[in-house]
């Protein structure tokens, strides 16, 4: 979301709708009423009890605001990957806070590491800031009785209202949901009712809000537990949500900057976002060269991400609401398969972790690191980052949608050289880092046209300003004009530097699923579909809720058969498709793959998707060798101690073979072809 283009910004929409606030001293005012009795002692104790309710609501309706101001200031002081200290942001450089946010060495991945210590940070600054409210010498009792009517009352009370709304919106949608038996049945063997329920129940997933609308985002990549009809309609999800306003912005920022006045530290700020999400939104700003440690005036562009008020809150509430349907459908018989409270736990972690920007600024300097030797591939550098606000290099490129309309031809060169170089950064990630971005659809990626070095490179040192008037203009064009340009450029000397945005969620594999894939990815290298539907059975979450397993691994191994006749009648072999239709076969027989192990799929999915528009002979075997020999000649003293790359040393001597025998096979093919065998002279 953080570039600036013809169709540089997704449309997001995320619209959160409001909570229904019950006023409580009405209530209790009313049950009063009706109770009340003539005498006068028992009026005295009313008084009394009315004046004590009447302070401590008071204090439970406004500990809210004061509990998220608090957090805020506190967690300000908590500064993301790259130091406050160093961008200068306090006269007192000595007196700055350093960088707070450790991962938890405890958990089985970096990103669940940080997920945990933003958690812990949270839940120590409310217990503090509660502990030290409690603690007044003559008000801790009022603020005692407002944090028992907050917690028991209030949040309560506001959760059910928007149960109750929430009932309004979706309710009718799964009353209708019968109609998914009736009328004909398309291509994808779903009926033509069951995709107008789809279609309804996309519509009430936006009416719902930020948490419905990331839901139905989320369950579009699970084509292992729904429908393929429904996966196509939910990807469609796009937001409606209202931008805050620009006082609220300021206030934020102003509190992120430690009392640093807002106009100090950018020259230029609008007033409008150029994007809004379901969770934040995102403007373009110019920095003031006092908080900028660089002499190059191109740093001072950056995009400014500033997380929505009360929107933690609010997801909060969606969460307990989620949680609560999801136990109770997991109580109907034959339900249990799909694990539902456990996906739920998992979709809560997956918002939690987007709604605190320093972990995604983490991610942004491990993904910088991890390519710090490649200057065909980047990431926007992260200047400062809070709970709420994220400051980073602005991005200025060609949307991959835009690239994606050009259409292909045999002799255009530069669609390939993008569709290899994204192959190749993405199979780096999953093959070689174990640290994949997780949503890697179009619209995060953007392109950029930069003049090669000698050796066909992307130079160390370009001129930016360049780089983006050359954006610019592409921007500005039509298909096919911007199809001529392209193959222009490549002529001229210029190549493609691909740059990755929106790298608030990644996929980490543990050892046990990485184990997994890497097995599985084994198996289908040696076209051994048998011995790879067995592995899906047996290393699922819940093997015992599997049916028909016989069936399942003998439709794997047909499966892989007829790839395996595509593989040797020289036609590439898509794994995509493959793993499409493995995703496919796992739902219809209640397989529960983990979720990040699904989440890999997907992106494989999506990715081979994306490059195979831009060249329809990619193959993403051939192409994940050379990630397999660096391992090879890399980790040969770990082989024998980690068998994860022995696996991976397995998975690329099968690979090498193929492509031996594939290699053969085409000469032989192209000699019998030309008459090359047998020449008559």
């Amino acid at each position: 979301m953080f570039t600036v283009g013809k169709t540089a910004l997704r449309p997001a929409a995320r619209n959160c709708v409001s909570a229904l606030k019950i006023h409580q001293h009405r209530a209790f005012n009313s049950t009063l009423t009706a109770n009340q009795s003539s005498s006068k002692g028992f009026n005295f104790i009313h008084f009394i009890v009315i004046g004590s309710f009447s302070v401590g609501t008071l204090s439970a309706l406004t500990l809210s605001t004061k509990l998220r101001n608090d957090d805020t200031k506190m967690a300000t002081k908590v500064e993301g990957s790259q130091p406050f200290k160093e961008n200068q942001w306090q006269k007192d450089l000595e007196t700055q806070p350093q960088n707070s946010l450790k991962p938890d060495q405890n958990q089985p991945t970096f990103e669940l590491g940080l997920y945990e210590a933003s958690q812990k940070e949270k839940q120590e600054i409310q217990e503090k800031y509660r502990r030290e409210k409690r603690q007044r010498k003559f008000t801790g009792w009022i603020f005692r009785v407002g944090f028992v009517l907050q917690d028991w009352l209030y949040e309560p009370i506001v959760t059910f209202g928007r149960f109750l709304h929430l009932s309004v919106i979706f309710v009718p949608v799964f009353t209708l949901y019968p109609i998914t038996f009736f009328g004909k049945t398309n291509k994808l063997g779903e009926r033509s009712g069951a995709v107008l329920w789809y279609k309804l129940l996309r519509i009430a997933a936006e009416l719902g809000g930020a948490s419905f609308i990331k839901l139905g985002q989320w369950a579009a990549s699970r084509t292992d537990i729904f429908s393929k009809g429904l996966c196509i309609e939910l990807s469609k999800l796009h937001s409606n949500s209202k931008e805050h306003s620009f006082r609220q912005t300021k206030k934020i920022l102003n509190e992120a900057f430690h009392g640093i006045d807002f106009n100090e530290v950018f020259d230029e700020f609008p007033e409008s976002p150029i994007g809004c999400g379901a969770i934040a939104q995102v403007y373009l700003a110019k920095m003031n060269k006092r908080f900028v440690k660089s002499d190059n005036e191109h740093d001072r562009l950056v995009a400014v991400k500033v997380v929505h008020p009360r929107v933690e809150k609010n997801i909060s509430r969606d969460l307990k609401i989620m949680s609560f349907f999801a136990n109770l459908i997991d109580c109907i018989p034959t339900m249990e398969w799909l694990s539902l409270p456990q996906e739920v736990e998992q979709f809560s972690i997956l918002m939690n972790l987007q709604l605190d920007l320093r972990i995604e600024s983490y991610n942004l300097n491990k993904f910088r690191e991890k390519f710090a030797d490649s200057t065909d591939v980047m990431f926007p550098k992260p200047r400062y980052s809070s709970r709420k606000v994220l400051i980073e290099d602005r991005i200025y490129g060609v949307s991959m949608n835009d690239i994606l309309k050009v259409k292909h031809t045999n002799h255009d060169k530069m669609l390939k050289y993008i569709s290899d170089r994204l192959i190749d950064s993405f199979l780096k990630m999953m093959i070689l880092d174990n640290f994949t971005h997780a949503d890697l659809h179009p619209g995060n990626i953007f392109v950029k046209f930069i003049k090669a070095d000698k050796n066909h490179k992307v130079p160390l040192n370009t001129n930016e300003f360049e780089v983006d008037r050359l954006s610019s203009q592409l921007n500005q064009m039509q298909t096919p004009e911007l199809s001529k340009t392209l193959t222009q450029l490549l002529r001229e000397g210029y190549v493609p530097q691909l740059c990755f945005i929106d790298a608030g969620l990644v996929t980490e594999l543990d050892d046990r699923n990485r184990f997994n894939f890497i097995s599985l990815f084994n198996a289908l290298a040696q076209f051994d579909g048998y011995k790879a539907g067995e592995l899906m059975i047996e290393r699922s979450k819940t093997p015992e809720t599997a049916v028909n397993t016989e069936v399942f691994k003998l439709k794997v191994e047909r499966l892989v058969s007829k790839v395996k006749e595509r593989t040797f009648t020289l036609g590439t072999v898509s794994i995509g498709d493959l793993l499409d239709s493995m995703l496919g076969m796992v739902r219809s027989h209640h397989v529960r793959m983990e979720g990040d192990f699904v989440s890999i799929v997907v992106a494989i999915l999506i990715l081979e998707g994306i490059c195979r528009q831009l060249d329809p002979e990619i193959d993403l075997f051939a192409r994940s060798i050379p990630i397999l020999r660096q391992i090879s000649f890399q980790e040969g003293k770990l082989i024998l101690k980690d068998m994860n790359h022995l696996s991976m040393i397995k998975v690329w001597l099968t690979l090498e073979a193929r492509q031996f025998v594939n290699a053969s096979v085409s000469d032989i093919h192209r000699l019998v072809k030309c008459d090359g065998l047998a020449p008559n002279y």
